[in-house]
């Protein structure tokens, strides 16, 4: 594996969106790493992604707007 992995601040300063967006967006999409704990009553969920740069290339092309 040879991508670049990128945090989704650095994302949503590519997108201009917010990194609860991105983390949306992106946290079940393929080649993604996401590693967190789901939400339980007491505390807030708590989620790490890193995103590969080709994940992200791919994710404009889909969604590109012709």
């Amino acid at each position: 594996m040879d991508s670049e992995y990128l945090t989704p601040a650095e994302v949503a300063s590519i997108l201009k969106l917010s990194t609860d967006s991105i983390i949306r967006l992106f946290e079940r999409y393929p080649g993604v790493i996401a590693i967190g704990k789901g939400e339980s009553m007491l505390k807030r969920k708590y989620r790490t992604v890193r995103i590969p740069r080709s994940a992200l290339e791919r994710f404009i092309v889909q969604h590109r707007v012709a």
